[in-house]
C-alpha cells in the first residue's frame, strides 16, 4: 500500500477539501436520456492515484453481479421555495426545512431580516382561490431560520407537499441557471422512483438511473431495494469550521424498514455488494449500524452521521455519487472511502477531461476494490 494513503492532519481540515472549477462544467441541464451521462469508475487503490476508466452510467451494469444488492433512496423533492407577501407589499422567499412540532414549520427566508417575530405574512392559493396566513413564532439560532406556524392542516409531510404543490416551485441549487424552464426541472429534478414527499434537493445519483436501466439491472438479478432519507438542511448547509474533529450536521430522517435489513443480511452472507445510489443512501445505511451490538436494526428517526476520513463503513461497499461541491460534508463522505488525495487527484483528471459537475453532472462509480485498505468492519 502506498504510503500517500495515511491519513494526515490535512485531512480534518476544511481548507484541504478545496478545488477550482470552471463555471462552464456545473451543468445546468441534465442529459437527454438519464443513463447516458458520463461515469467516472474508480477500481483497485493503487501508485497511480488518479487513475480511472471512462464510461457511461447505464455501464453501471457491467460493474454489478447477480445478487448484489443496490439500495436506492427514494424520498421525493417537494415544490420548497415558495414567496410571501409582507404586510407592506414586499415578497420574501421562504424554503420550508422541516416540521418542528404540530403545525409549526421551520423555513429559511430571503432575505430573513424581514421576518420578524410574530409578524404574519400571506401566501395566495391558487387552489382555494384566497390567501393563507402564516405567522412567524420563532427564531432558530442553529440555522437563522424563522419558526412558522401554518394552518391546522398542514401538519405532516403530505398535507405542506399538497399545499406546495398549489404555491410552491421546486428548490433547483442556485448554480442552476436555466430556472424559467420550471415544467422541464419538475420531472428532471426528481429520480424515476421518488415516493415519499420530504425533501427540499433531489439524491442527485439516482437521477441517473432510467426506468430501462433499473429493469435491465432487475433482468440482470441484481436486486433493488428503497429507503427513505429527506435530503435537508444537513446536506446542502455550508460547513463553517476548518477543524473537522468535531464537526457535527444538522438532522435528517430516515427510514428503513425491516426487510432491508433482511436484505442487507442475507447479501452479505452469500457474499455479494451493498452498492449505495448516492451519499445520502451511505448516511442511512451507515446510521442502522449499532456500535454496542455490532449489527444492523431498522430505524425510523432523524440521523445526524457525520462520515468523515477514519470512519468505518460497516453496510456499503460501493458507491455511485456525483461530482460534488468544494468544502461540503459529501466531499468529506466520499474522501473516506478512497482517501482524500486520491479524491482530489480524480477531481482534477474530471475538471481536464471535462465531465460535468454538481447536480445535473455526471457520475462517479466507486467499485468495491477502491475502498482504503481498512476503510471497511469485515463482518
Amino acid at each position: 500500500m502506498d504510503s500517500i494513503y495515511k491519513q494526515d492532519e490535512l485531512d480534518l481540515q476544511l481548507n484541504s477539501y478545496d478545488y477550482k472549477l470552471d463555471p462552464s462544467l456545473i451543468a445546468n441541464k441534465p442529459k437527454r436520456i438519464r443513463h447516458e451521462s458520463r461515469m467516472m469508475v474508480v477500481r483497485q487503490v493503487g501508485y497511480d492515484i488518479s487513475s480511472y476508466e471512462d464510461k457511461l452510467t447505464k455501464n453501471i451494469i457491467d460493474e454489478l453481479n447477480n445478487g448484489d444488492l443496490i439500495i436506492v433512496n427514494d424520498t421525493k423533492v417537494m415544490k420548497a421555495r415558495l414567496n410571501v407577501q409582507l404586510s407592506n407589499g414586499s415578497l420574501v422567499e421562504l424554503l420550508i426545512l422541516e416540521l418542528v412540532n404540530d403545525t409549526v414549520w421551520l423555513c429559511l427566508g430571503k432575505p430573513a431580516k424581514k421576518l420578524k417575530l410574530n409578524d404574519c405574512v400571506k401566501i395566495f392559493s391558487k387552489r382555494i382561490n384566497k390567501n393563507i396566513e402564516l405567522k412567524i413564532v420563532g427564531i432558530d439560532k442553529e440555522t437563522g431560520g424563522r419558526l412558522i406556524q401554518f394552518p391546522d392542516n398542514i401538519n405532516n409531510l403530505i398535507t405542506m407537499d399538497a399545499l406546495l404543490n398549489d404555491v410552491g416551485d421546486i428548490p433547483l441549487p442556485p448554480y442552476i441557471k436555466n430556472i424559467d424552464e420550471k415544467l422541464a426541472h419538475e420531472n428532471s429534478y426528481q429520480t424515476e422512483y421518488a415516493k415519499n414527499p420530504g425533501a427540499i434537493a433531489a439524491p442527485t445519483a439516482g437521477l441517473h438511473l432510467s426506468n430501462s436501466l433499473l429493469s435491465k439491472l432487475k433482468k440482470k438479478g441484481i436486486k433493488i431495494m428503497p429507503i427513505t432519507l429527506h435530503v435537508g438542511y444537513g446536506t446542502f448547509k455550508p460547513i463553517d469550521q476548518n477543524n473537522l474533529i468535531d464537526l457535527k450536521l444538522h438532522k435528517e430522517f430516515v427510514n428503513i424498514g425491516k426487510n432491508v435489513i433482511d436484505e442487507i443480511k442475507a447479501t452479505k452472507q452469500q457474499g455479494k455488494k451493498i452498492i449505495a445510489i448516492g451519499t445520502t443512501s451511505v448516511r442511512a445505511l451507515e446510521s442502522c449500524y449499532i456500535e454496542s451490538k455490532k449489527d444492523i436494526f431498522p430505524i425510523h428517526k432523524n440521523v445526524d452521521l457525520v462520515i468523515k476520513p477514519g470512519f468505518k463503513f460497516k453496510v456499503v461497499d460501493g458507491l455511485l455519487t456525483n461530482f460534488h461541491l468544494p468544502k461540503s460534508s459529501l466531499l468529506l463522505l466520499v474522501s473516506a472511502m478512497i482517501g482524500r488525495k486520491r479524491l482530489l487527484s480524480l477531481y482534477e483528471k474530471a475538471i481536464k477531461e471535462k465531465y460535468r459537475f454538481f447536480s445535473y453532472g455526471d457520475a462517479m462509480y466507486i467499485s468495491p476494490e477502491a475502498f482504503l485498505e481498512g476503510s471497511k468492519i469485515k463482518h
